[in-house]
C-alpha cells in the first residue's frame, strides 16, 4: 500500500492558488491554462448540490450524498471541505492524485479556510496568494464590476482584509504576487511555476 501510496504522489506538485475576490485569480488562471494546456489540470471537486442541467457526473463535479460525503471525510480522504448555503463541497486527495498521474500540475484554487487545511496534509503544494495593490484598489474593481449588492460587496471587502492578513503571517504562501500589472503579475506566477511546469515537459517529451 505504501508504495502505491508515494508512487502517487510522485507526481508534479499541486499549486495552491489562493487570494480574495477581484485580486485577479481568475483572470491569471486563464492566462496560465492557455500558455500551457497540456501542463496544468483541475481537481474534480465533491459536492452534495444536484447538478444542473448539463453538468456531468465525474467532469464538472462529483456528485454524493451528504452520508458519503461525511463518511470520506471523516476517514479524511479530502484536502479541504466547507460549506455553502446548505451544500457541501471538497476537494479528496484521490481526485488531486488522478491529476498528478497523468503528469500534470494540479490546481487547487481555494480559500484561506482550505489553505489552512491543506497544511495539515501530505500534499506538499506550491502556495501561491494573489494580492490586490491595496484594499480601495480591490474595492474599486469590485464597484465596476456591478455585479455585487452593498452587504455582498462589504462582506467580500472584510474577507479580503482578512486574507491579506492571512498571507503576512510568516510561512503561510511560498509566494506572494501582488497584482498591480497583470503583465508584471503573470510573469512572477509563470516564474514561481517554471521548476515545475518544466518537469511536465520534460517527461511529456520522454514518453
Amino acid at each position: 500500500m505504501r508504495d502505491s501510496k508515494t508512487k502517487a504522489m510522485a507526481g508534479p506538485r499541486p499549486v495552491v492558488l489562493s487570494g480574495p475576490s477581484g485580486a485577479g485569480k481568475s483572470t491569471l488562471l486563464k492566462k496560465l491554462i492557455k500558455e500551457y494546456d497540456s501542463v496544468f489540470g483541475f481537481s474534480v471537486s465533491h459536492t452534495t448540490r444536484n447538478p444542473r442541467p448539463g453538468e456531468e457526473n465525474g467532469k464538472d463535479y462529483h456528485y454524493v450524498t451528504r452520508e458519503v460525503m461525511q463518511a470520506g471525510i471523516d476517514n479524511g480522504d479530502f484536502i479541504e471541505n466547507a460549506e455553502f448555503s446548505g451544500n457541501m463541497y471538497g476537494t479528496s486527495k484521490a481526485a488531486v492524485q488522478d491529476v498528478q498521474a497523468k503528469n500534470l500540475i494540479c490546481i487547487l484554487d481555494i480559500d484561506m479556510q482550505g489553505v489552512r487545511n491543506i497544511k495539515g496534509t501530505n500534499l506538499n503544494p506550491i502556495y501561491i496568494s494573489i494580492q490586490p495593490p491595496s484594499i480601495e484598489i480591490l474595492e474599486k474593481r469590485l464597484r465596476d464590476r456591478k455585479t455585487e449588492s452593498e452587504e455582498s460587496l462589504q462582506k467580500r471587502l472584510h474577507a479580503a482584509k482578512v486574507e491579506m492578513e492571512f498571507s503576512k503571517e510568516p510561512g503561510a504562501f511560498d509566494v506572494i504576487i501582488v497584482n498591480d500589472s497583470l503583465e508584471d503579475a503573470y510573469g512572477q506566477l509563470k516564474n514561481a511555476l517554471l521548476e515545475e511546469i518544466n518537469k511536465v515537459k520534460k517527461i511529456s517529451m520522454s514518453s
